[in-house]
């Protein structure tokens, strides 16, 4: 059992991120700019693009080109940081805002449909594994 686990997650994981996505397209958004999105959105407002790339464990340059793709949709923008000239915060506009209420209210449905039939102690017990799984994943570095 325990050597089907990994297989088990990756599946789950994968067949959740297809069906948002699918459920994504009309939005005119790829995987890599709505997960974005919730990275700055969770992140915080304001956060720079370095912050940015460390909070999503991604390379600055592949987030660069993410954000060059959402500003030119207008759902976000970067303004200058007041104590460093060569830094630049990040901001969604009001369209990214709303783009945002949509995308979590499709994630949401999504979610209750997924977890139907699973309980919160279920749910909170799965989470606990996974919170153990990541800090012996962090022990290995």
């Amino acid at each position: 059992m325990r050597e089907q686990f990994p297989f088990a997650v990756a599946r789950v994981t994968r067949r959740w991120r297809k069906m948002l996505d699918e459920r994504l397209k009309d939005l005119g958004v790829t995987q890599a700019r709505w997960s974005t999105m919730v990275y700055l959105q969770q992140g915080g407002e304001g956060l720079t693009q370095r912050e940015l790339a460390n909070l999503m464990a991604i390379e600055n340059p592949t987030l660069v080109r993410l954000l060059d793709s959402l500003e030119q949709q207008g759902l976000i923008e970067r303004r200058p940081c007041p104590n460093d000239r060569r830094a630049r915060r990040l901001y969604l506009t009001d369209a990214g805002r709303a783009f945002m209420d949509d995308l979590s209210a499709r994630a949401a449905k999504l979610r209750e449909e997924m977890l139907d039939g699973i309980g919160d102690q279920e749910v909170a017990c799965a989470l606990k594994v996974f919170q153990k799984i990541m800090e012996n994943a962090e022990k290995q570095k």
